[in-house]
């Protein structure tokens, strides 16, 4: 069936632009480029652009998730970055373009994010996955996330557009609107890259100092307190944020100067026996006296302050199923026959595609080998899915992205899908597999759906086509998961997953939940006490989730992250810039408020990102030399060498690193600030 023709369309002038951040139509924003433009949008170079940066920011979150248990948010410094090339280097490219690019290179990070959160505790339960296992789970569980957001996009984005900021999508918006009137560069985040890459290759490769300083005190029942000083904690503490670095951090300095010296203590004794810990505990080192026994107490406290974060957020939980089913109802036969002079930006993939997707998806995880579902599993796991794409589909509308509680609901899945087994007599090691690839799909389309509805939001607010962002969506998530295994492996064959380099703390709780359901044997007093310390580090206004992860982690870890966010409050003092805009301080541990987006950030904010994408993109190459030459095969001295005066040497690499990010911030003296998009958020 055919419509009326429509004249041609011409590139939109700069007199056609409005401000569509802040403008409303009673059907939506008013987008920055209007439907009766039509500039390039879905063209090879911003495909390709957009599958590099895919991949690339595939690899950076897989190996900072691994080491730092934190994915860092792609879609801001991929904007960036591709309005450096298109419109820098190549003199070329529109606005769409850039949109286009930014939601590729935002699918590979979401994709990475949930497989390394999920995938290695596999691992840890010796069901070694293949590549192929690894790149047909991240390719189903994305492709579920985003065939199941897209039906909603209509009533999310557009008709509630006023109630819904979506706050990391309306930022991206306005970095790509900056960027088109001439108002970004990409050279901070270029610069914190190459800083990144100088450093970890002169610590991991050349040997010149150590990235870590630990001190352990015998006589106070060997009290722990240690920093891996690299840039990779220096820019996450940076974008967390002062408060949440410091809350992660009081956690692990607990767990290391408190519960580990209580636990040598009790080793033993009545108490210590009462909580598993036997009279031979007292002869182990700090570190494996927290690896046995007081990690289950962060064990306790990450499951409990995800399910907190999940009780939070039930009333948002009831509002997303009363309007999914009411949408469902008023779109009946809506969308089956398209008007024809659909405007351009209204325009979403063909109402068969999502319900067919999904079917194909759910035929897949019950088919394919690889995966080893049962029909009732597979269904399991597609329901949950689902399930959790509403709920969060609209959670991150208000709160955004970083703030949705991904732990808490995947946490969710994976218990209830190991309970149900065990209840019906499935306890061996392909019911635990089963447990962890439901809880997998369940984060990979969390995570993907997510970001697609940022997205959208941003497609909104610039212009875009709706259809050809979903259809970029799906390239960078197919390309992602190309490389998501061969990522994984690779550092799981240089450096060993659960390692003091790759501690992956999310999987290993999952694989330590999952593996405790099924042969009944989880540690229920050490983790009722972290259950009962993540529930009062809410009473007394502490994000429990961020509180629970640092006691779950290694001190090595937290303890840098409040060195980080240490140095943004100086920064933030020093300039006396406005923080009106508290999305960088939010992680998935924290509800921000979507009143308060519209604030300065400093440049330091993608020098920060860059030292972070640096540093894990060298870790990379780096975990290739390992395998190939050997741990240690281009060192220049052999550590240790300066005996006492070791720490000073990174010390001394570590404050040039500080410098160099006070360096870079793009604040002006007298606290002006620069253009308020230029920001990064963590997830």
């Amino acid at each position: 069936m055919s419509g009326p023709a429509r004249p041609p369309v011409a590139p939109p002038g700069p007199g056609d632009h409005v401000d569509s951040a802040r403008a409303t139509h009673p059907r939506g924003p008013v987008p920055y480029v209007p439907a009766s433009s039509a500039p390039d949008e879905f063209t090879p170079r911003a495909l390709l652009l957009g599958a590099i940066l895919s991949v690339l920011f595939g690899m950076v979150n897989a190996y900072l998730g691994l080491r730092v248990g934190l994915t860092v948010s792609a879609s801001i410094p991929s904007a960036v970055i591709s309005m450096g090339v298109l419109r820098g280097i190549l003199r070329r490219g529109t606005i769409l373009e850039n949109n286009v690019v930014h939601a590729l290179g935002s699918a590979g990070e979401s994709l990475a994010g949930g497989v390394v959160f999920t995938v290695p505790a596999l691992v840890f339960l010796h069901l070694e996955p293949t590549n192929r296992t690894i790149f047909l789970l991240g390719a189903t569980a994305g492709l579920l996330g985003i065939f199941a957001m897209i039906p909603m996009r209509r009533d999310l984005v557009v008709r509630e557009h006023d109630l819904l900021p979506y706050p990391e999508g309306t930022a991206c918006a306005e970095v790509l609107i900056a960027g088109d009137r001439g108002g970004t560069s990409a050279r901070p985040v270029l610069r914190g890259l190459l800083l990144g890459i100088a450093y970890l290759v002169g610590s991991q490769v050349l040997g010149l100092w150590s990235d870590r300083v630990v001190w352990t005190f015998p006589a106070l029942h060997k009290a722990t307190i240690g920093f891996d000083l690299t840039p990779i904690f220096l820019g996450a503490g940076y974008l967390i944020g002062p408060r949440i670095a410091a809350v992660m951090a009081a956690g692990g300095i607990l767990a290391w100067t408190v519960l580990v010296p209580l636990a040598d203590l009790v080793a033993g004794t009545p108490a210590g026996l009462a909580l598993g810990i036997p009279a031979d505990a007292a002869s182990l080192d700090a570190t494996a006296l927290w690896k046995a026994h007081v990690r289950f107490v962060g064990a306790g406290a990450v499951a409990t302050g995800g399910l907190i974060s999940l009780l939070g957020v039930v009333p948002t939980i009831g509002r997303a199923l009363r309007e999914a089913v009411r949408s469902t109802r008023s779109s009946v036969g809506r969308d089956l026959s398209p008007s024809p002079l659909v405007e351009r930006t209204d325009r979403d993939l063909p109402a068969w595609v999502p319900p067919l997707g999904v079917l194909a998806c759910l035929l897949s995880l019950w088919l394919v080998p690889d995966f080893g579902l049962s029909f009732a599993e597979a269904l399991l796991a597609v329901a949950f899915s689902i399930f959790f794409v509403i709920v969060s589909a609209r959670i991150v509308g208000l709160v955004g992205t970083t703030s949705q509680p991904v732990s808490g609901m995947t946490i969710t899945a994976l218990l209830a899908t190991a309970w149900l087994l065990r209840a019906t007599g499935h306890v061996g090691p392909e019911a635990m597999a089963s447990s962890v690839v439901v809880g997998a799909v369940v984060a990979i389309s969390i995570a993907l759906a997510g970001d697609l509805s940022q997205d959208l939001k941003t497609a909104a607010l610039v212009g875009a086509t709706p259809s050809r962002v979903q259809l970029a969506q799906v390239a960078g998530t197919l390309a992602a998961a190309l490389r998501a295994g061969w990522v994984l492996l690779l550092l799981h064959r240089a450096w060993g997953l659960g390692s003091e380099t790759l501690p992956a703390p999310q999987a290993r709780l999952m694989a330590t939940l999952v593996e405790g359901v099924a042969r009944g044997e989880l540690p229920w007093g050490p983790m009722s006490i972290g259950a009962g310390l993540s529930v009062a580090a809410a009473i007394v206004g502490a994000t429990p989730l961020a509180f629970a992860i640092g006691l779950y982690l290694p001190v090595t870890t937290t303890a840098p992250l409040l060195l980080g966010g240490l140095v943004r409050r100086r920064l933030d003092r020093r300039d006396a810039v406005p923080r009106v805009h508290r999305s960088s301080e939010s992680t998935e541990f924290e509800q921000a408020d979507p009143a308060t987006e519209h604030a300065g950030e400093g440049g330091s904010t993608l020098v920060a990102s860059g030292m972070i994408a640096g540093e894990a993109l060298a870790g990379i190459a780096a975990a290739a030399i390992v395998i190939l030459l050997g741990d240690g095969a281009l060192r220049l001295r052999t550590p240790g060498m300066l005996g006492a005066f070791e720490p000073l040497a990174t010390l001394a690499a570590w404050a040039v690193l500080v410098a160099a990010l006070a360096r870079g911030d793009g604040r002006r003296d007298g606290g002006e600030q620069i253009d308020p998009a230029d920001r990064l958020l963590v997830s």
